[in-house]
């Protein structure tokens, strides 16, 4: 998928996509007070911000202020609803924003720093960034090749006609984004960065019937679908969890999570 389609696709049902992901695990934000320095009077710049899944955790945790970008209007106002005041939100591209003449003691992207090209973006966050300031980037991923998924097993019939949403099997020889250590940390080091860390965070993650469809609307290659094929794949998917799960669907879920530092 093109980064401008991507940068706009998740917009569309803003309340149902928040509804339907869940929160991300407690460990991300562990990783941002111990790694990362995030306490009360922290000045963050969160990028992608999205429907502000962990927009709300960082303010929890005393990120002021807070400056979330958001490329999609919709998902823009969203944030600017449901956080008011507490979050400054600036509507355009990573890459286009005109951001406030802050240095900020940390920057975070959470599931959305694969819609920045990396060269660029991690060239302006360390300019963003006061010395000694740190970074950090993380993905919730659905599916775990190390755990059994009987739910993805169950569902590949009516999923066949589209790429398989595994991350680590997107693309056949090389790891999806989130999942190429290498190369993540090799453009860390390229832009600068010390201090790199990877931590893999593994969880298993309750759906009931509804969730399940709901999360479901929410991947992207269905998203995209025309919307009487996307409800017919949805209204499939819900009928298995129902018949074959009895409404109760567990899924793996891989929290991928990089964390670094501008030198001092």
């Amino acid at each position: 998928m093109e980064r401008s389609e991507g940068r706009s696709l998740f917009g569309r049902d803003p309340a149902g996509y928040d509804r339907a992901r869940p929160d991300y695990p407690e460990r991300v934000f562990e990783l941002l007070r111990e790694r990362c320095g995030l306490r009360a009077g922290t000045a963050v710049l969160e990028i992608g911000a999205g429907t502000g899944k962990a927009t709300r955790r960082l303010l929890q945790l005393g990120a002021r202020p807070l400056v979330a970008v958001e490329p999609d209007p919709a998902l823009a106002a969203h944030l600017r609803v449901r956080h008011g005041d507490a979050v400054e939100v600036v509507e355009a591209p990573f890459e286009e924003a005109t951001l406030p003449g802050l240095d900020f003691d940390l920057a975070v992207a959470a599931t959305s720093f694969h819609w920045v090209e990396p060269a660029l973006g991690l060239a302006r966050v360390g300019t963003l960034l006061r010395p000694g300031g740190a970074w950090a980037m993380w993905w919730a991923l659905y599916g775990d090749e190390s755990a059994d998924d009987p739910f993805h097993d169950a569902t590949q019939e009516l999923l066949s006609g589209l790429p398989d949403p595994r991350p680590w099997a997107r693309e056949p020889g090389r790891p999806w984004f989130a999942l190429d250590v290498d190369r993540r940390r090799a453009e860390l080091v390229d832009a600068g960065f010390v201090s790199v860390t990877h931590e893999l965070i593994r969880r298993a993650e309750r759906f009931d019937t509804a969730r399940i469809r709901a999360l479901y609307a929410t991947f992207s290659p269905i998203s995209r679908l025309p919307a009487a094929e996307r409800e017919r794949l949805l209204d499939g998917i819900a009928l298995v969890a129902e018949r074959e799960f009895g409404g109760a669907v567990e899924r793996p879920v891989l929290t991928v999570a990089y964390t670094a530092r501008r030198p001092a």
